[in-house]
């Protein structure tokens, strides 16, 4: 979750939201998201809302903490609860993030599942994730979560050559991944998901391949590929500014995710999402498709975001704010913003174009009908049965044609 939140509108007291948004409800899938803002070391590179401190407090008293924190997290499900009604609304995934949602225990974690399956129910089958660092995480760790009901992890590796993981302060040995993979398997977990970075300054083509190499040596179901953003307001932006260390250049970047592209592409892993590979279909990572498909979830914890209907609202920030809020029997939303017609319809050009399945050319106006055969021409989209696809050279320029687009 972004630390930096925007303004918004505001948000009733109680978190009621628009009837409107209630009313449709149950047409699209619906996830709950789980931000667990805890972390051992902050990384240079984290533009996330985490936490260091074990134990938080804010100007009133109000303490949060890491034994405190999932407490917080089943209430503001129990909340959820009370402001979408009682309409059968079974989830269908689970995500956990951070942070480090390991480190807290299993028990803890466990009791925010249980909480979002006696409220809402689990469908069969339903995905259930948390993100892990390796070093946050043993066979036993594993063995809990998988009996506490989570069904698939997704190990935080980022690199396996350790100069590039000391530029990122990523602590962790990079022998640490292979182990955790084979405590996942061996735990029980059939989905393994590894995620990668790349494009971290002084990180060569060759530092590249070892990373690709040592990931797909442990037989991952996914793996997410995602270049470096030098994000303003970071201890790495700092570094940069100061010239420490270089900028991230986008011909490196394009040449890593090419190689990324073919090495997992030979390894059997196809591309479903322009930073996201998989080993088939049912190895995507469901949850974040209710994100790329504009479906709705329910994001619990301090910043995070929800969407329910076109209306999107976000938690506040910190914490200790947040836990006050909860144990005053106050919604934790900071603010929100109803969608219109044309937001939505935005969204779902810049979301669903980055999908392997494409966008349906009906979404787009008469001005991004205009645009589609330049951009067919320039080898950068591909039309199949009415939806519009990226192919490779358009994944490298996504950003570009979305523009082109939406012009």
């Amino acid at each position: 979750m972004p630390s930096v939140l925007p303004a918004g509108d505001p948000v009733p007291e109680d978190g009621a939201l628009p009837e409107e948004s209630l009313a449709r409800l149950g047409e699209r899938p619906f996830g709950f998201y789980v931000h667990v803002p805890f972390c051992t070391v902050r990384c240079g590179y984290c533009d996330f809302n985490t936490y260091t401190a074990s134990e938080l407090t804010i100007g009133g008293g109000t303490t949060v903490s890491r034994g405190t924190y999932a407490a917080a997290a089943v209430e503001e499900v129990r909340r959820a609860r009370r402001v979408l009604g009682d309409r059968d609304l079974p989830v269908e995934t689970v995500f956990l993030g951070g942070g480090t949602p390991t480190l807290l225990s299993p028990a803890d974690l466990g009791s925010v599942l249980t909480a979002i399956d006696q409220e809402f129910g689990l469908v069969p089958g339903a995905e259930v994730t948390t993100e892990a660092n390796p070093d946050s995480v043993d066979l036993a760790y594993l063995d809990g979560l998988r009996a506490a009901g989570f069904t698939r992890v997704s190990i935080g590796m980022q690199s396996a050559v350790p100069h590039v993981l000391r530029v990122l302060d990523r602590t962790h040995d990079p022998l640490r991944v292979p182990a955790a993979v084979e405590w996942a398997r061996a735990a029980g977990f059939d989905q393994v998901s590894l995620d990668l970075i790349y494009g971290t300054p002084g990180e060569s083509l060759d530092d590249w391949s070892t990373s690709l190499d040592a990931a797909l040596a442990c037989a991952p179901d996914h793996v997410s590929a995602y270049a470096l953003i030098v994000e303003e307001g970071t201890a790495l932006a700092r570094q940069v500014r100061r010239g420490e260390v270089p900028m991230t250049d986008d011909d490196d970047l394009a040449d890593k995710y090419l190689l990324a592209d073919e090495r997992m592409t030979a390894a059997g892993l196809g591309w479903y999402e322009v930073s996201n590979w998989s080993r088939d279909a049912a190895s995507r990572c469901r949850h974040n498709e209710l994100y790329w498909t504009g479906a709705d979830w329910w994001g619990v914890g301090p910043g995070a975001h929800s969407h329910v209907g076109g209306t999107r609202w976000w938690n506040v920030k910190h914490p200790a704010a947040y836990a006050d809020r909860i144990a005053a029997g106050r919604s934790p939303a900071h603010a929100r913003e109803v969608l219109s017609a044309e937001d939505q319809r935005v969204e779902r050009v810049l979301l669903e174009l980055r999908l392997t399945d494409g966008l349906d050319r009906r979404v787009l106006d008469e001005a991004g009908n205009a645009a589609v055969p330049g951009l067919v021409d320039r080898g950068l989209l591909v039309e199949r049965a009415g939806r519009l696809v990226l192919t490779r050279d358009g994944r490298l320029l996504a950003d570009a044609v979305v523009r082109d687009l939406l012009a």
